[in-house]
């Protein structure tokens, strides 16, 4: 007789980014042999609901939540997703979000095992029953191999080169609608997409940085750009009416299938750069100003992945959502230069 599977939880609400660096750890317990269950807001709904990583993913709706304010109607959904929870008797719960948003998910799920990290923050740590080392061990570990010393933790070690990235396959109409977006670009071009925009002002490289990126790119690509409606405005501005526009014309998941059919993409540190690894086809260069690129580059090899700044100024990286200098403040944005970028355009796809 075959044994039950033993049921997991894992916690991981947002950012769109830090959902998929928890892709790895989902395959690696799955693959393990438990049945997992992701407890997961908006930002992250279309990359694991589907996805082959979960058995289950159950929506926290967050961003509604915040909408509405102080409500009894938020507050009962709030208490029918935890009766949901509690039904499971979920053997081991894992908090990776490890903030007070989680803390009350953790404390109430009802798994028998709640693990979390000594590193946990607002309190978070008084939601588990087993503690584990600080899984950030060193200031220059690859967040994806950190999220999975929670798998290190259980018994299930996973090499560098082993790490499965998966996201949900694309539905007809999802392909259907990028054919049709992508259908003017030409064929005997290679297709370079650049997603310039990200959440945090200071992770933005300098627009008129792009702007030459966009000159030396013109006429020798096909030139993507993508991002939200928001975006439109920075968008106009670096690409010059350059190239084709999507922002706000794709959701998540027809981004990733842009994506995949690009030969390169290029990005701030933010959410797109990580849909474009979890993609598995582009070549990717990943800009960084004030977040560490050791920490938070796209994992794999160097000849396919290129990750640049933090290097060109002392307070590299202070990994603040504001510049803290009173003179010269936002100096990062600035770099990596223009030419290094241009440089590294070169070694991936026209050396």
């Amino acid at each position: 007789m075959a044994q039950k599977k033993k049921k997991l939880l894992l916690i991981k609400l947002s950012s769109l980014g830090d959902v998929i660096f928890n892709i790895p750890l989902a395959n690696a317990l799955k693959d393990a042999g438990y049945e997992v269950t992701w407890l997961v807001s908006e930002k992250g709904i279309q990359v694991v609901e589907n996805n082959p990583c979960v058995d289950r993913a159950v929506l926290v709706p967050i961003k509604t939540w915040k909408k509405r304010g102080m409500s009894l109607t938020s507050f009962f959904e709030y208490l029918d997703i935890l009766k949901q929870l509690r039904e499971e008797h979920f053997d081991i719960a894992i908090d990776s979000q490890m903030m007070l948003k989680s803390l009350y998910w953790m404390l109430f799920c009802g798994a028998k095992r709640r693990i979390i990290s000594k590193e946990g923050r607002e309190l978070s740590l008084l939601g588990g029953n087993e503690w584990i080392d600080n899984i950030s061990y060193k200031p220059d570990s690859p967040i994806v191999m950190n999220y999975l010393r929670y798998a290190n933790y259980l018994g299930i070690d996973v090499a560098p080169e082993d790490i499965k990235v998966t996201l949900p396959s694309r539905s007809t109409a999802q392909i259907e609608k990028v054919n049709s977006l992508l259908a003017g670009l030409d064929p005997s071009k290679q297709t370079v997409v650049i997603s310039p925009a990200t959440t945090w002002a200071n992770k933005h490289w300098n627009k008129d940085n792009w702007r030459q990126i966009v000159d030396y790119l013109d006429g020798k690509v096909n030139l993507v750009f993508t991002g939200g409606p928001n975006n439109n405005d920075l968008i106009e501005y670096i690409s010059q009416f350059k190239g084709l526009n999507l922002a706000g014309k794709t959701d998540i998941l027809e981004l990733a299938e842009v994506f995949s059919r690009a030969d390169l993409v290029m990005s701030p540190d933010s959410g797109s750069a990580h849909l474009a690894w979890a993609a598995r086809n582009p070549k990717i260069i990943t800009i960084f100003t004030c977040t560490p690129k050791e920490v938070l580059q796209p994992l794999g090899s160097y000849d396919k992945y290129i990750a640049l700044g933090g290097d060109d100024l002392p307070c590299q990286t202070c990994f603040k959502r504001k510049c803290k200098l009173k003179s010269n403040p936002n100096a990062c944005t600035y770099f990596p230069t223009v030419e290094k970028v241009k440089h590294a355009i070169d070694t991936l796809i026209f050396s």
